[in-house]
């Protein structure tokens, strides 16, 4: 087997933590994801960081509320999982305008 690890970035105009934690989950689960862990941390007065554990790797967030945008990074070791995430979070962007 080739050791591989598939990227995946991206800046989105959501950064209520709710509703990014929600889909984010969502969007891991639908892509066949195993999240094994989950962690994040709220500043004050603003702003949101999660990472989520996978057994294929790792799913990283980062909100920039002043800015109103939130970058997020995903690495996993399968290429379709990582598309298939990807498509999920283009389509829920392409929806939120």
């Amino acid at each position: 087997m080739k050791a591989e690890i598939f990227n995946y970035q991206k800046w989105v105009q959501e950064t209520n933590s709710e509703k990014l934690k929600t889909n984010l989950e969502l969007f891991l689960r639908e892509s066949n994801y195993t999240v094994l862990n989950f962690i994040e941390h709220l500043f004050e007065p603003q702003g949101f960081t999660a990472i989520w554990l996978l057994a294929e790797s790792h799913l990283a967030v980062h909100t920039f509320p002043e800015d109103g945008k939130t970058y997020i990074e995903l690495s996993g070791c399968n290429r379709e999982m990582t598309e298939q995430f990807a498509k999920l979070l283009e389509k829920w962007v392409a929806d939120l305008g």
